[in-house]
């Protein structure tokens, strides 16, 4: 299997997983007034929903936004998406993923063909804040991806069990010279194929049961090994 299909195969699994299927830029021209709600955005209270809006053609003044329903009247828009660092203008490239009682919330979108990015907000008072924690890369090898360590792809997601509690699914697939690297993650890393060139193409593998704190963030309480592409 070349490196080309090993990539499209294990972003295919992944990206079913997050529900967000792998395909060319999804691009939408706004109407002047159209705050598109975008896929799960409706709050389970129904009183609130993320809704995408930009100016012209590409990604002109994009934004993700917290609305107030029935309503649909603007409150304010969601930090850390948009106008740069996104791939898809498309209400439906974005993926919301709401807690039951309609005050924490994650988004998925896309940052490039091959990265989903996950962002987590507590929405209270009107606001959306981030809320920040450990990526389960981290917490496994205690340092951050090095230089020669380039994505093949980049897969995060979450699925909330309780009200302040979620699970956090991480999948990334590397390609390195790193020799060691393998080793590096233990478990939680698998050689999916060596290359040509010297390099490895190396699948990262990671969940873990979580819970928000105090100041807007949130700690690793279980992790383990998450599933491989097979």
């Amino acid at each position: 299997m070349t490196s080309c299909r090993i990539i499209l195969a294990l972003l295919a699994a992944f990206l079913t997983l997050a529900a967000a299927p792998a395909r060319a830029t999804d691009s939408h021209e706004y109407a002047k007034d159209e705050y598109a709600v975008i896929r799960d955005g409706l709050a389970p209270n129904k009183r609130m929903s993320l809704a995408s809006h930009g100016d012209g053609e590409g990604n002109e003044n994009f934004h993700v936004w917290l609305m107030a329903e029935p309503a649909h009247r603007r409150i304010v828009r969601l930090p850390g998406i948009g106008p740069d660092g996104i791939l898809d203008t498309g209400p439906n490239a974005y993926r919301t993923t709401w807690a039951l009682d309609s005050r924490h919330v994650a988004v998925n979108y896309r940052s490039d063909r091959h990265v989903l990015e996950l962002n987590l907000y507590s929405v209270e008072h009107g606001r959306a804040l981030p809320i920040s924690g450990p990526s389960l890369f981290k917490d496994v090898t205690s340092r951050n991806v090095g230089e020669d360590e380039h994505f093949g792809h980049r897969v995060s997601t979450i699925e909330w069990t309780g009200t302040r509690r979620f699970r956090l699914r991480e999948h990334h697939l590397f390609q390195t010279s790193n020799m060691n690297f393998t080793r590096l993650l233990g478990a939680y890393g698998k050689l999916a194929q060596k290359l040509d060139d010297g390099r490895s193409m190396v699948e990262f593998s990671a969940e873990a049961d979580c819970v928000l704190i105090s100041g807007h963030r949130y700690r690793i309480v279980d992790l383990r090994v998450g599933k491989f592409d097979k």
